[in-house]
């Protein structure tokens, strides 16, 4: 089970740190990932973890303002975001992939195994 927190309403250029909770079983061995869905708009990928090096890839849209990282032994994934702006503003979901034996750097929703609820962040111009 993913349990996805940390948001909120916050000005543009404001920052918020996004957490991701899972429980049940360790995420060592899964590929995390954030998506949003905004208002009148599909699903997209954030961002992405690999579950062996660890190695963050972002969307185009958020590369440079968002950071992606874990915590196996808490089994926590994080998204920080910085220099936020009123497009940002949707719900964000965490995603969890089994990542042995698999490509890694997904970023398609269907690739994906496991979702949380979303976490609503609203960015004020």
């Amino acid at each position: 089970q993913l349990q996805a927190s940390g948001g909120g309403l916050v000005q543009a250029g404001g920052s918020l740190r996004l957490s991701c909770a899972a429980s049940g079983r360790t995420i060592s061995q899964y590929e995390m990932g954030w998506f949003r869905q905004g208002p009148g708009k599909e699903r997209e990928f954030v961002a992405g973890i690999t579950y062996r090096a660890h190695t963050p890839y972002y969307a185009d849209s958020v590369r440079g303002r968002f950071t992606i990282s874990r915590d196996n032994a808490k089994s926590m994934v994080y998204l920080e975001m910085n220099s936020l702006k009123p497009e940002d503003t949707a719900a964000y979901y965490c995603a969890a992939r089994r990542g042995p034996g698999r490509s890694v750097y997904a970023t398609r929703d269907y690739e994906f195994d496991y979702w949380g609820q979303g976490t609503l962040v609203t960015v004020s111009s």
